[in-house]
């Protein structure tokens, strides 16, 4: 049987940050085997903790009791129903500031946070390499939760690939996006166990709290977050600290965007590409090549009829839903998700380039297209044409003024109708907009 640390940190290294507090390795190992004594009888928890250190101690305690975390895509009271009715017992494990409503609950905090200082230094626990301990979901096209099991081992390996991709080692990891999510608990909680990083404890959100959490995080220090956050923070022309690195994900980043963040952090900026099934699977840096490199150990099959990935930390082989064009020698192009591409009279084009010639505009704030599913008439008369409509969130311009920019930058055939400003976009923790939330909000403006 195989097994794995729990860190590959050693004992004296710090592997968290807090106010005023150095977390070692040995004072983590300790509090995790402490913690999952402390657990109660059950196969299955949710981790809503808040605190970045200890959403990553509860999920290290629940792996060393045999316990499996789940992940779902939203904490939602629906989600939780339909996650309860599959998993019996369902635990929800939190800091005091989160909780998944209906479960019976597990406040960790006063625990986690008890005086270890005479313990002396711990030994590095060992899980089975096999053992699943974490199941992510995805929402499935039913709205039902899809499972994706997640094994130790090669959880281990996925944070190892990134930190050697990324040459992060020694870097302090501040996040803005949510460590239950897949690419907040890659890139943050990962990176610090099987990386060789350590964490900032907080989720700074809003453009001053991300310059004090930069602020107070020791340098080597690596800026972890999605491009609506990057966008927000840059808008807010605040002076920025030193970073030795930005990382990117969950949506595609706007070169412009990327420039100014090298330049404005003097720093590089690299963006990371996958999905919840596999997993982290490439990155690049889109202000040198557009073209995405696979990240060490992982493979890609790429035909006319799909993609898929393997092998490295990815369980089994999972199909990409992008079309890829493959470059060889593990380089590729994303040409766009295959619902994210309109075909409007013969002409193609992805939804994420109209929003960003969108979002490029001058005075917009956010903004996005859709198009919205046919009526029942319109199903029925194969000729109709399904136009794109805008939401956008610009106070300061009129609609008239939208569409003559988009005029400029778009074909005229992708011209939305209508153009609606709205207040704000229904954007999730990681900057996602979900479309039956789009949906609604273009249902409720519309009447």
């Amino acid at each position: 049987m195989m097994q794995y640390p729990l860190s590959s940190h050693l004992p004296e290294d710090v592997i968290a940050h807090r106010p005023g507090e150095l977390i070692t390795a040995s004072q983590f190992y300790q509090q995790a085997v402490a913690l999952a004594r402390e657990l109660p009888e059950t196969s299955y928890i949710i981790n809503t903790c808040q605190d970045r250190y200890l959403f990553m101690l509860g999920f290290a305690a629940a792996a060393l009791s045999g316990k499996i975390t789940l992940m779902p895509s939203s904490f939602a009271p629906n989600t939780i129903s339909q996650l309860q009715s599959r998993y019996p017992g369902l635990l929800c494990v939190h800091d005091g500031r989160d909780q998944a409503q209906g479960l019976p609950d597990f406040l960790i905090t006063g625990r986690a946070l008890a005086n270890i200082a005479d313990l002396g230094v711990a030994e590095v626990p060992q899980i089975d390499a096999e053992q699943v301990v974490s199941i992510v979901f995805t929402s499935g096209s039913t709205g039902e939760p899809t499972a994706h099991s997640k094994r130790w081992g090669l959880l281990c390996r996925n944070g190892a690939s990134e930190s050697e991709r990324l040459q992060a080692k020694g870097t302090t990891i501040v996040a803005t996006v949510p460590p239950q999510h897949m690419y907040g608990f890659e890139s943050s909680v990962l990176l610090a166990l099987h990386g060789g990083s350590s964490i900032w404890n907080g989720k700074p959100f809003y453009p001053a709290d991300i310059i004090d959490a930069l602020h107070a995080a020791p340098s080597p220090r690596m800026l972890v977050t999605t491009p609506f956050h990057l966008s927000t923070l840059m808008a807010a022309n605040l002076p920025l600290p030193s970073c030795d690195m930005v990382l990117s994900a969950t949506a595609p980043l706007p070169l412009p965007l990327a420039e100014r963040a090298e330049q404005e952090f003097k720093a590089p900026l690299l963006e990371i590409y996958g999905c919840t099934e596999s997993g982290q699977v490439a990155s690049r840096r889109p202000s040198h090549n557009p073209a995405w490199e696979l990240l060490p150990g992982v493979k890609m099959d790429a035909r006319q009829d799909g993609a898929w990935v393997f092998d490295g930390h990815v369980e089994g082989r999972v199909q990409l839903s992008d079309h890829i064009e493959d470059q060889g020698d593990g380089h590729f192009i994303l040409l766009g998700r295959h619902e994210d591409m309109v075909n409007v009279v013969g002409k193609r084009t992805s939804i994420p380039y109209l929003n960003s010639q969108l979002q490029a505009i001058p005075g917009v704030v956010d903004g996005c297209f859709l198009q919205p599913d046919p009526s029942t008439e319109d199903a029925k008369d194969l000729e109709t044409v399904q136009r794109l409509v805008a939401l956008v969130v610009a106070p300061t311009l009129e609609t008239r003024e939208i569409l003559a920019q988009l005029r400029s930058r778009i074909d005229a055939v992708f011209l939305p109708r209508p153009v609606l400003r709205v207040d704000a976009l229904p954007r999730n923790a990681t900057g996602k907009l979900v479309r039956s939330e789009l949906l609604a909000l273009y249902d409720k403006h519309r009447s």
